[in-house]
């Protein structure tokens, strides 16, 4: 009992508030079609060409989320909605782990540096393949931090984490990102400041580009082979990402959920200025590099709060020594303290269970499912089974997908399968109630419409001629086309 200090029991709290915080009902639509991949890998084996739509029926398609697909798959299986929010807090936390492992300064500090991460990072964590990301993120950098800040070498395991990583999800590209950064970092340090403290030498840098080399040929093991090295490329050539889906637009700064990236990238800006501390030169390319991936697009902000938050400590850490507000831990307590110390953590313990719980609850997960997705809409589908083909929103495409297995949809998250000349002209010309959209229902035999009610399509649709309304609630509507006399 007297091992448990208050400095250890903070700890222990933290991360039971860090797994409550990130415990939240799986609503993202891109979730099912991520599901359905991963049983239909399991069943029929690997995707190598679309399988779920009628638009690109039959294109190749390189699936580059398989593994993580599989594993969702196996989770959804095995305990649905709880697995699936379980899953996404398991794997936040670890993530913040190796965040706090790189952090400095006392446990009270790290502490507050890694909410203040948690919260900005937050906005990403959702039961996508991205969550595995962000931890093997987070484990890169760690790996880079042990060989810059404590000598110790353990970079031969990046490869081992690139080749995992290439078969779970494309974001492998940040990996890549926090080696080019690093190495970069320490060409500059180098160059202008040789003789710093934590300047990798010249020996160590050649050491980086050779893990990069080989992590760039490991990449290579996976069943597209060659060809997975180009998806991040691809995905950030569709004009239609940045235009149009929220993810991968700027934040927008009048949203509170993002005020915690605004407070963390001052905060480490204000941290920097205030300790004499120089800031190191591989820290600043990287934080400088992220904090423009963040502000181009809100789903890197989890990417720059791996970066910063270490950062934020290091220089925070530095001035507080410097002014003389140190708090010493304490390495013992009476037995008194240790058992305040462990009701303390208990009480903790049980108000994040409760809160998971709480939040996990079947009425409230059905509650807010109906809020975002279209469960009901997609229950009088499965009743009534009217003919398609299908003109659907691009937003509920994935959840279409896996609750009407049989019915291929017009579209759905995959934007790198359908492309920028096919979600523009094809689907958000129609989906708006555009010109053209008779023309495009027309061209592909569209026979059911499943829209938002408040869509442009929608809107046309109602005093159309041809076309029945007949579905509708305060979040879908249902249309079907009349047969021809």
């Amino acid at each position: 009992m007297r091992q448990l200090t208050t400095e250890r029991a903070a700890i222990i709290i933290l991360f039971a508030l860090l797994f409550a915080l990130a415990a939240r009902i799986p609503t993202d639509t891109d979730t099912w079609w991520h599901i359905r991949s991963g049983e239909y890998t399991l069943t029929h084996g690997m995707i190598y060409a679309d399988p779920f739509s009628f638009t690109k029926a039959g294109e190749p398609w390189i699936n580059h989320s398989w593994g993580s697909q599989i594993i969702l798959y196996g989770v959804w299986q095995l305990a649905g909605n709880v697995g699936l929010a379980v899953y996404t807090a398991g794997l936040a936390t670890a993530g913040m782990w190796f965040i706090y492992r790189m952090c400095a300064g006392n446990t009270y500090l790290r502490a507050f540096a890694l909410v203040l991460g948690a919260a900005t990072a937050a906005v990403f964590w959702s039961p996508r393949p991205q969550m595995l990301s962000f931890v093997l993120s987070a484990a890169v950098l760690y790996l880079l931090h042990l060989h810059k800040r404590r000598g110790v070498d353990r970079l031969w395991w990046i490869p081992v984490i690139m080749g995992v990583w290439g078969n779970l999800h494309a974001g492998f590209s940040i990996g890549f990102i926090f080696l080019g950064g690093s190495i970069a970092g320490e060409i500059l340090g180098n160059i202008f400041t040789p003789k710093a403290e934590a300047a990798v030498p010249w020996r160590g840098i050649r050491k980086l580009i050779l893990v990069s080399l080989v992590s760039a040929a490991a990449l290579l093991v996976n069943p597209y082979g060659a060809a997975m090295l180009a998806v991040p490329f691809q995905t950030l050539g569709i004009g239609a990402l940045q235009n149009f889906i929220q993810e991968w637009n700027s934040p927008d700064f009048h949203q509170q959920q993002t005020w915690p990236f605004v407070a963390l990238l001052f905060g480490t800006l204000g941290a920097v200025g205030a300790s004499s501390k120089r800031l190191d030169w591989r820290d600043f390319v990287l934080v400088v590099g992220t904090a423009f991936m963040g502000l181009l697009a809100g789903r890197n902000i989890a990417v720059f709060a791996v970066v910063a938050t270490p950062v934020l400590t290091l220089h925070l850490a530095a001035a507080l020594d410097e002014r003389g507000w140190i708090l010493t831990p304490v390495r013992r307590v009476t037995p008194r303290m240790a058992r305040l110390n462990a009701l303390l953590v208990g009480l903790v313990l049980l108000g994040a269970l409760a809160k998971v719980l709480l939040v996990l609850d079947a009425e409230t997960v059905q509650t807010a499912q109906e809020e975002f997705l279209p469960v009901r809409a997609v229950d009088y589908l499965n009743e009534t089974e009217p003919p398609g083909p299908m003109f659907n929103s691009y937003n509920w495409g994935g959840y279409l997908l896996f609750a009407r297995p049989a019915a291929p949809v017009f579209v759905d998250g995959r934007t790198d399968l359908y492309g920028d000349a096919f979600l523009t002209d094809d689907y958000l010309k129609t989906a708006t109630g555009g010109n053209d959209w008779r023309e495009t229902l027309d061209s592909y035999g569209i026979r059911l419409v499943v829209v938002e009610a408040g869509s442009g399509l929608a809107r046309a649709l109602r005093d159309e001629s041809g076309w029945s309304l007949d579905y509708e609630d305060e979040q879908a509507v249902v249309f079907t086309r009349e047969a021809a006399e």
